[in-house]
């Protein structure tokens, strides 16, 4: 039976939520498929249980995502006067983030290391140190919950905005304490604006010059999020397959070192291919972008 009998043209085109499924696998597929061609009375594994699988399954697809899988995934959202973003909730690391433009042309935002949001020490007059709770955890969760708290966000946050062409000679360029001026710090030479992630209390922080803007994060989740995102795309579904078996093997007492460096081996060879695939590299698009790189500047 094709794996298409079972859906008609008309229920396809006429469900938008399953536009594009048929380019990936489904965990349940992946297992059974396992089962079937690596577990069994003569073959590599002769008896495992299928929990043991799914385990290995999940690991491999969380794995992939990293470096693999096409698991980049974005939110869009216009930034408060808090000047505050909640990290997502499956997030594992950004990509980047980038501002929206009224030509909806992105700008590209970039990380400041100048600044931070550090836990704040309630003082008195003397500089003793003060607690409303005896019990620094209780303090810690306390200003988690928040996302301020500290000086230096409140001075960061307040900052008005620098006009970086607004220099007319030589002795107004040692302006911004951050470099914010062409010559100076190439990573600061633009009026995008910037920020830095919080990752004690889950929140991006942007400079002022953000505010009221449309920015989007473009982040890497590791595809465990929901059992609709553990899904496999085929280019990748051989590497995974290998993932399981070698990860199975290796945990195993009494597997030939033989046979794991085999599949460890295997394993490297089939995500490296999985990665050229997902590469997806057109060479009619490569042509163009070269015949861009070879225009003379005059």
């Amino acid at each position: 039976m094709g794996l298409l009998d079972n859906q008609t043209q008309y229920s396809y085109y006429t469900t938008p939520s399953g536009y594009g499924d048929y380019q990936f696998v489904t965990l349940e597929n992946i297992i059974n498929a396992f089962m079937v061609a690596y577990v069994g009375e003569g073959k590599i594994i002769t008896k495992i249980n299928r929990t043991d699988i799914q385990f290995h399954a999940m690991r491999a697809i969380q794995e992939l995502s990293y470096d693999v899988f096409r698991s980049i995934k974005s939110q869009e959202i216009e930034i408060p006067a808090s000047l505050t973003m909640i990290l997502p909730q499956d997030y594992v690391n950004y990509v980047k983030v980038i501002a929206i433009g009224s030509d909806g042309i992105e700008k590209n935002l970039y990380p400041t290391g100048k600044t931070s949001n550090p836990f704040a020490i309630e003082q008195d007059s003397a500089g003793v140190y003060q607690y409303a709770d005896t019990d620094l955890d209780g303090v810690l969760d306390s200003l988690v919950e928040q996302p301020g708290g500290s000086d230096s966000w409140t001075d960061y946050q307040s900052l008005s905005p620098v006009s970086n062409t607004d220099a007319t000679d030589a002795t107004d360029i040692d302006l911004d304490y951050r470099g914010r001026r062409y010559g100076l710090d190439p990573q600061h030479s633009h009026e995008h604006g910037s920020f830095y992630i919080d990752y004690l209390r889950g929140y991006i922080h942007f400079s002022s010059s953000v505010a009221g803007e449309t920015v989007v994060l473009k982040y890497i989740s590791d595809g465990l999020g929901t059992d609709e995102e553990m899904v496999v795309h085929k280019f990748c579904e051989e590497a995974i397959y290998k993932w399981i078996a070698y990860g199975i093997l290796s945990v195993r007492s009494g597997i030939p070192e033989g046979i794991i460096m085999r599949f460890k081996r295997e394993r490297f060879a089939e995500t490296r291919k999985a990665k050229i695939r997902l590469s997806n590299i057109k060479i009619e698009e490569f042509t163009q972008v070269l015949k861009g790189m070879s225009k003379q500047i005059k």
